[in-house]
């Protein structure tokens, strides 16, 4: 397989997405799911996408991992993933890096796993795909991320079918096959949503801990701003097909400039609004078919005015502070 030469020189540099669009075509027009998204990724960092149902997040994941369906078409300026160009690679160069160097790990666990085949079967035919080791071996590895992802009596759950687990321990066994070949950058949709907090907190100990011993990149996908606040390095939120704000998570944490994020942020329970109602941003999301011109946004902006019927850009408001609002400066 070519690879190219490491991105604009930097060796750090894992994932650099330029203007990537992923476009519905259906009978009812085109669905802009995903409209001019930019977003880069060093070795080892945690980033997490944020924004509610609809905004875009998921389907930008699909779009890196190339499995968007028919339907869809893709189309970047750029996307480099570790010196390979995902726009120029062959079906057959896309596949060996999945499951290899790039891996994904799904909000349902039955996309990843097959109801037919026992656990042990499936772990070790993930390895063997992508290496070239012994059946003890593979067998080895795989009870391994077993525990790592805290799977009571590995050895047992290996010789059980999918349907013998409940969905909390399915889901942990598709988080500990994303693990079995160390990616080198792993984009999880919502994982943890159907686990207890306990095994919550620890899948995100464990996945804290590969990123930072072992160099993997990884793009946690959620609605939770509260949960990825305490796993990411940074964050960028996303708003009907656009990213409209992205910084440091301590920054964004303190500082959200973008009216959506400041909404997110207030909607989150806290001791300080304990009885009180939560704040709840008015509206709902567009319609991807029927965007309003201009910020997508603007209907339910309390800053909205005659000026945001023109698109703002994503423009830098700081150090590594990236925001898309006319209105960006003024208090919330």
């Amino acid at each position: 397989m070519a690879k190219q030469s490491d991105m604009n020189g930097n060796n750090d540099l894992l994932l650099d997405v330029q203007g990537l669009k992923t476009w519905f075509y259906t009978r009812d027009g085109v669905v802009k799911a995903v409209d001019g998204v930019s977003l880069q990724l060093k070795r080892g960092e945690i980033l997490g996408l944020v924004g509610e149902s609809g905004s875009g997040k998921s389907v930008t994941g699909f779009s890196i991992m190339g499995l968007v369906g028919e339907r869809g078409k893709v189309h970047a300026e750029r996307m480099m993933f570790d010196g390979y160009d995902l726009t120029k690679v062959s079906a057959a160069q896309m596949r060996s890096l999945r499951g290899s160097r790039l891996a994904m790990i799904f909000q349902d666990p039955m996309m990843t796993l097959n109801p037919t085949l026992r656990i042990d079967t499936q772990m070790m035919e993930a390895v063997h795909a992508h290496e070239k080791v012994s059946r003890r071996a593979a067998r080895e590895r795989s009870l391994e991320v077993l525990r790592m992802v805290g799977i009571p009596a590995p050895e047992a759950r290996l010789k059980a079918y999918p349907h013998h687990l409940s969905g909390g321990m399915r889901q942990r066994i598709a988080i500990a096959i994303a693990l079995l070949n160390a990616p080198k950058l792993i984009i999880a949709d919502e994982p943890t949503t159907a686990l207890d907090v306990t095994i919550q907190g620890q899948i995100l100990y464990e996945v804290q801990k590969l990123c930072r011993e072992m160099g993997t990149a990884l793009i946690w996908i959620t609605h939770d701003l509260a949960l990825v606040s305490g796993l990411a390095d940074r964050m960028a939120v996303m708003y009907a097909g656009h990213i409209v704000e992205s910084t440091s998570t301590a920054e964004l944490i303190e500082r959200p400039m973008h009216p959506y994020t400041h909404g997110l942020m207030s909607s989150i329970p806290s001791l300080g609004t304990r009885g009180q109602p939560l704040f709840q941003i008015p509206g709902s999301t567009p319609s991807l078919l029927h965007l309003p011109p201009g910020c997508a946004f603007r209907t339910r902006c309390y800053r909205a005015d005659a000026q945001c019927e023109h698109a703002p850009s994503l423009l830098p408001v700081g150090d590594d502070h990236l925001v898309s609002c006319w209105h960006s400066g003024e208090k919330s």
